[in-house]
C-alpha cells in the first residue's frame, strides 16, 4: 500500500480512501505546501495555516461539491483549493491569468459561492439551504465563518433569520481570535468567556435557535471528525465552535499572526521574512501619510476622531490608535456601523476621519447618503485601495468610487495626486467644512521622500495646470497622474501636450474646464476607476451641458471586473500605464 501523501490527493475522493491516521500525515504535507508555495509566490497565509485540520475534516466527512461549502472571506482556502485539484497550478495563486486567492465559482465546483468581502457565508448558505428543501434535495449545507466576520451586522442577520427555520444549516465558527488584526468588541469577549468556561449568561447561539457544541479543538482531526459526523445527523440550524491558532505550524506567524496574514515573501525553512530590496530612502506608503498626517493634526486638534472597521493596520490608523487610543476606534467588520458612528460623532462637533478601504465602503452605501450626505454632515472619508489594487483581484479593486458617490449631492470628491496633496487636504479638512468629503487614494507608495512639508490649505474645487501644450489637453484625477507624466516625458513632441490634474470630482472645476474646452480641440481623461459614470463622464457631460463640440477621449477600467495581477500589469491591460498613454498620444500629434 502506498504510503499516504499529499500528491496523491487530487480531489477529496482520494482524501475518503485514507484512514484517520493517515490523514494526520496529509495535514503536514498541506500545511508546509502551503508555506512553501506562499514563501515565494506571497499571499495570505496564516489563516489557511489555522484550518488545515478543518479542511481536511470537511472533506473528509461530507459529500463535497454535492455537499456545499462555503468559506467567508476566502484567506482560509487555500487547503480547500489544494484539495480540490489545484495542487499543481496552486503556485499561480493571485498572478496575472492564475487562480483566484479567493474561491470563486467559476474556477471549480467545489467552490460553492465567491467571497472576498466577509460576512457572507451564513446568508449565502442559508439561502441554499432553503433552495435545496424547496427542491426536495437532501444536501448538507456548511459556512466555515471567523470569530471577527461574525461580529459583523450581515453575519446577525444570517443567523437571526437561520434560527426561525428548519433549514439544513451548519456553521462553523472559526474561533482564533483574530481577523487581519485582533477581534475587537463584546461578542470577542464573549466568545473568549465561553472558552475560559467562565461564561455565564445564555449561550447567545443557543438563544438563536441553534443547535450549539463546543468549544473543541479545531486541530485534533479524529475529534472533528467524529463531531462532523455526529452533526451530520442532527436537522435544523447548528453552529459547532473550533478553537484554532491562526498560522498554526509556523512559529514566527503564530507568534506574529498581523504581520504573517499576509507576510510577502519569507524563507520556508525559517519562517523569517526576507529583506526588502530598498534603496534607503523610499517614498512612504500613502497609508502612513494618511497615519502620520493624522496624528499630526490630532496632537493640536483635540476634536479629531479616527475610525476603521477593523483595519487599523492595513489603514495606518494604528498610528492615532497608539497615541491618542480614547480618540481612535476599531468597530470590527462592521461598515455600516463605522459610517453612521461617524455621523453621530460629527452631530456633536468631532472632525471625523472615517477610514474604509474603498471596495468596503460600497457596502455602507445608504448609510453614506442617508445619514451622512442628506444631512451635509462633514464626515472626513479616507478611502484607501482606491483604482486597481492588484493581486487581490475583482473582489478588492476600488475602481467603482468614482462613480457611485459622483451622484450623491452634498459630497466633496478629492484625489491626491502624491502624498503632498493627500497630506494638505486631510489638513484643510480639519479646518472645518460644511459638508462632508470623500478623499481617495491608491494602495502603496508614491513617488515623493520629502513629502512632510509645511501645511497648506487646499483651494476646494480647484484644478492644476501641470504641464502646457499648445495642442491637446489631458485631464487626470488623483494619482494616475504619475502615468501621464511618464507617458508625456517619452513623446518626442511634447509641447503640444498640455497635462491638467482636476484634483476635484465634486465640485468639478468649471471655470478651468472651460478655458480647456476653449483652447484645445481633443481632450483625454485617464482615471483609475471605471469609465461608466466616473471622472471621463463628469467631463463628458460638461460638454454637453455647454454644447462644446470637442473630441474627447476617455481612458479607465473598462466595463468589467479585472482579474488579478500587478498593479502594472492590470494598468497595461487597461490601457491607463504610461507605454499605452504614450501610444495614443503619438497617434494624435
Amino acid at each position: 500500500m502506498k504510503k499516504p501523501s499529499l500528491n496523491l490527493i487530487n480531489s477529496p475522493k482520494d482524501l475518503k480512501k485514507l484512514c484517520i491516521s493517515d490523514l494526520k500525515t496529509i495535514s503536514k504535507d498541506l500545511r508546509q505546501f502551503i508555506i512553501d508555495v506562499v514563501a515565494t509566490k506571497e499571499g495570505h497565509l496564516g489563516a489557511s495555516l489555522g484550518v488545515v485540520e478543518l479542511t481536511i475534516a470537511l472533506h473528509y466527512v461530507f459529500d463535497t461539491p454535492n455537499d456545499l461549502l462555503i468559506w467567508d472571506v476566502g484567506h482560509q482556502a487555500y487547503g480547500h483549493k489544494i484539495l480540490t485539484g489545484r495542487r499543481d497550478i496552486f503556485h499561480t495563486n493571485r498572478q496575472l491569468n492564475g487562480i483566484s486567492g479567493f474561491p470563486k465559482r467559476s474556477e471549480s465546483e467545489y467552490d460553492a459561492f465567491g467571497v472576498g468581502h466577509s460576512s457572507t457565508s451564513i446568508s449565502a448558505a442559508l439561502g441554499m439551504a432553503i433552495a435545496s428543501k424547496l427542491k426536495g434535495e437532501n444536501k448538507h449545507h456548511i459556512a466555515v465563518i471567523g470569530d471577527a466576520s461574525i461580529a459583523s451586522g450581515m453575519a446577525f442577520e444570517g443567523l437571526n433569520h437561520a434560527g426561525v427555520t428548519k433549514a439544513n444549516l451548519l456553521v462553523i465558527l472559526n474561533d482564533n481570535a483574530i481577523g487581519i488584526d485582533p477581534s475587537v468588541g463584546a461578542l470577542k469577549q464573549y466568545l473568549t468567556n465561553v472558552k475560559k468556561g467562565t461564561q455565564k449568561q445564555d449561550n447567545i447561539f443557543e438563544a438563536l435557535n441553534f443547535n450549539y457544541s463546543g468549544p473543541i479543538d479545531g486541530h485534533d482531526l479524529p475529534l472533528l471528525i467524529s463531531e462532523l459526523n455526529r452533526l451530520k445527523s442532527v436537522e435544523g440550524p447548528k453552529l459547532l465552535h473550533v478553537i484554532t491558532t491562526k498560522g498554526k505550524g509556523l512559529k514566527q506567524a503564530e507568534e506574529n499572526q498581523v504581520k504573517y496574514h499576509a507576510p510577502g515573501k519569507f524563507d520556508s525553512k525559517t519562517g523569517d521574512l526576507l529583506p526588502q530590496k530598498t534603496n534607503g530612502n523610499e517614498p512612504p506608503k500613502f497609508q502612513d501619510v494618511f497615519g502620520r498626517t493624522i496624528v499630526e493634526l490630532a496632537k493640536k486638534n483635540d476634536k479629531i476622531v479616527g475610525i476603521t472597521p477593523a483595519m487599523p493596520t492595513g489603514s495606518s490608523l494604528k498610528y492615532m490608535m497608539d497615541v491618542f487610543p480614547d480618540r481612535a476606534f476599531d468597530v470590527g467588520i462592521a461598515e455600516q456601523h463605522a459610517v453612521t458612528l461617524s455621523a453621530g460623532m460629527a452631530t456633536q462637533g468631532f472632525m471625523v476621519f472615517c477610514n474604509i478601504y474603498s471596495t468596503f465602503l460600497q457596502r455602507a452605501y445608504d448609510q453614506v447618503i442617508h445619514d451622512v450626505a442628506l444631512q451635509k454632515l462633514p464626515v472626513i472619508f479616507c478611502l484607501d485601495r482606491a483604482g486597481l489594487v492588484g493581486n487581490d483581484g475583482a473582489t478588492h479593486h476600488g475602481v467603482f468610487d468614482l462613480a457611485y458617490l459622483r451622484c450623491i449631492p452634498n459630497l466633496i470628491i478629492f484625489a491626491p495626486r502624491n502624498e503632498i496633496e493627500l497630506r494638505n487636504i486631510l489638513y484643510t479638512a480639519q479646518l472645518g467644512l460644511n459638508k462632508p468629503i470623500a478623499i481617495r487614494y491608491p494602495r502603496g507608495r508614491g513617488q515623493i521622500t520629502d513629502w512632510q512639508q509645511p501645511f497648506k490649505e487646499t483651494p476646494i474645487g480647484k484644478g492644476v495646470k501641470l504641464k502646457s501644450g499648445s495642442d491637446i489637453a489631458v485631464l487626470s484625477l488623483g494619482s494616475i497622474a504619475q502615468n501621464v507624466t511618464k507617458a508625456i516625458d517619452k513623446i518626442k513632441n511634447n509641447e503640444k501636450v498640455s497635462h491638467y490634474d482636476l484634483r476635484f470630482l465634486a465640485p468639478l472645476d468649471e471655470n478651468l474646464l472651460h478655458d480647456i474646452f476653449l483652447k484645445y480641440q481633443t481632450i483625454i481623461t485617464i482615471e483609475d476607476s471605471t469609465v461608466i459614470g466616473g471622472f471621463g463622464s463628469a467631463i463628458s457631460e460638461f460638454c454637453t451641458k455647454h454644447k462644446y463640440k470637442n473630441t474627447i477621449k476617455t481612458l479607465g477600467v473598462p466595463n468589467q471586473f479585472i482579474e488579478h495581477g500587478t498593479t502594472e500589469e492590470l494598468h497595461h491591460i487597461c490601457k491607463i500605464d504610461s507605454k499605452n498613454i504614450k501610444t495614443l498620444l503619438d497617434t494624435l500629434i
